[in-house]
């Protein structure tokens, strides 16, 4: 009460004073880690957003390069089958010429079609080299299709993690759900992981 200009407290004043200022002090604590967990949250968000961003590009060149890689082994595959039926047209003309050489009474054409063969043969020992080197870098090619094809998984994978956890993220922002959070780290750091894989070429 007053009286004079003086202010005299009464009984309960103290309490009510004490109490406001715990609860100013309350509201301003949770504000602080209510903008703590936004700024956390929003941080973590754009993080993962770059990083996703250029998993998604990875995935995009790795199955680009699957595709080229595809395209070499069926071009290999097509040279080394033109290899294989000339070999199998000089296999004819041999076959032509020992029938001859069997067939001829004088020595000179008899060695003259021996030759033939002779020359047959070797060139189809040539052919069938290119033929099967051919086949070997076919092979060659489409591993390497079927290996970028397997990182393509991954990163598509791995962005697909960070996907999800930038949507965990949005949802955790409009609920302040403490456990959203852990969960979108833990989903991050899922898709960070089948990341590394992807650069390792696991």
């Amino acid at each position: 009460m007053s009286s004079n200009g003086f202010h005299v407290h009464g009984p309960h004043d103290h309490e009510l004073e004490h109490a406001a200022q715990g609860e100013h002090g309350a509201t301003a604590h949770h504000g602080i880690g209510g903008g703590s967990l936004t700024n956390q949250i929003a941080m973590c968000t754009a993080v993962i957003a770059t990083v996703g961003a250029i998993f998604s590009y990875m995935g995009g060149a790795t199955q680009a390069n699957a595709g080229l890689y595809k395209n070499d082994a069926a071009i290999k595959k097509t040279e080394a089958a033109n290899q294989w039926a000339f070999y199998q047209a000089k296999s004819t003309k041999q076959s032509m010429a020992e029938f001859a050489r069997d067939l001829v009474a004088t020595e000179d054409k008899r060695a003259a079609y021996q030759a033939k063969v002779e020359r047959y043969e070797k060139e189809k020992d040539d052919i069938k080299r290119d033929a099967e080197r051919l086949e070997a870098e076919a092979r060659q090619w489409d591993e390497q299709s079927e290996m970028q094809m397997h990182l393509h998984h991954r990163w598509a994978q791995a962005t697909t993690a960070l996907q999800v956890a930038i949507a965990l993220a949005a949802i955790a922002l409009l609920t302040k759900k403490k456990w959203l959070e852990y969960g979108m780290l833990g989903v991050a750091a899922l898709g960070l992981a089948v990341g590394g894989l992807a650069m390792l070429h696991i």
